[in-house]
C-alpha cells in the first residue's frame, strides 16, 4: 500500500468513527473488564460443560437493522489458530454476525492482556452495497496495524454447539475441555460480553466491550467501516 493510500484510509477512518460517539469517562482510569484475560494463558481449563443438547435457534437469521443497542458478542478460536467474533442479538438468537479474524487466537489474548486493543475493519463502498454485515471481506487493522484479511461465515454446526456450551455466561472468559476432535492448535478459548453496538451510518458501525460496573473505556473496540 502507497503512503497516500495509507493516509486516504487513516483520513476516511477518521471521518467514519466521527459518526460514532465516544461514552463519557471512556479516559478515565478505572477496573477494566478484560482483566479476567489477564491470565487467561495460563488457565487451567475449566470443569468439563454439560450439554445434552444445542441451543434450538428460531428459524431463519436475525436482521441486524432490528437488533438493539446491546448485544452479546463472543470471542472464541483455539489457541493457535484463528480467532472468530460472533455478535448475537441475544444469548439464545442465531448469530447474526460471524467474522474469522486475520488475528491468531493467543496473539489477540495478549494484546487485551497489555491494553486497549481496536480492531478496524474495512471495505471498499461499491455502488451497488448491500447490508454492512454481508460483505464478505474486510481488510483488518489491529492498533493501526494491518494484520490481514476477516472473512464473513455462515455458522456451522461446530460454531452452534460452541455458542451453546458458553450460553449461560453472560460475561467471562476461559478455556473449554478437550475432546478427542480437537486438532493440533491447542485448548478452545473464549471470551463473552456485552456489547454496545453504535450505528454511525449504512456504511460504519461499531461495537464496544462493555465493563461489568457500567463506568470506564472499552478495553476492545470493533469498528466495520465501509470507505
Amino acid at each position: 500500500m502507497k503512503a497516500s493510500d495509507v493516509e486516504a484510509a487513516d483520513a476516511s477512518l477518521a471521518s467514519s468513527l466521527s459518526l460514532i460517539p465516544a461514552k463519557k469517562g471512556h479516559n478515565r482510569k478505572v477496573r477494566r473488564a478484560s482483566a479476567i484475560l489477564r491470565s487467561i494463558l495460563g488457565l487451567m481449563p475449566v470443569p468439563p460443560l454439560i450439554c445434552k443438547a444445542w441451543l434450538t435457534f428460531p428459524a431463519g437469521r436475525s436482521d441486524h437493522f432490528c437488533m438493539g443497542s446491546r448485544v452479546t458478542g463472543t470471542i472464541f478460536g483455539y489457541r493457535k489458530g484463528h480467532v472468530y467474533f460472533a455478535v448475537q442479538e441475544d444469548p439464545r438468537s442465531e448469530p447474526a454476525l460471524l467474522l474469522e479474524l486475520a488475528t491468531p487466537t493467543n496473539t489477540l489474548v495478549k494484546e487485551m492482556a497489555s491494553g486497549l486493543v481496536r480492531i478496524a475493519l474495512e471495505c471498499e463502498r461499491t455502488q451497488n452495497r448491500g447490508k454492512l454485515f454481508l460483505e464478505p471481506v474486510w481488510t483488518m487493522y489491529c492498533n493501526g496495524r494491518k494484520t490481514g484479511y476477516a472473512i464473513r461465515r455462515s455458522c456451522s454446526e461446530t460454531d452452534l454447539q460452541i455458542l451453546s456450551l458458553v450460553q449461560a455466561i453472560s460475561m467471562g472468559a476461559g478455556v473449554l475441555p478437550k475432546n478427542e476432535n480437537d486438532g493440533p492448535d491447542g485448548e478452545l478459548m473464549y471470551m463473552r460480553a456485552k456489547f454496545e453496538r453504535v450505528v454511525g451510518s449504512k456504511d460504519s458501525e461499531a461495537f464496544y466491550m462493555m465493563n461489568p460496573d457500567g463506568t470506564g473505556g472499552p478495553e476492545l473496540s470493533i469498528f466495520l467501516l465501509r470507505i
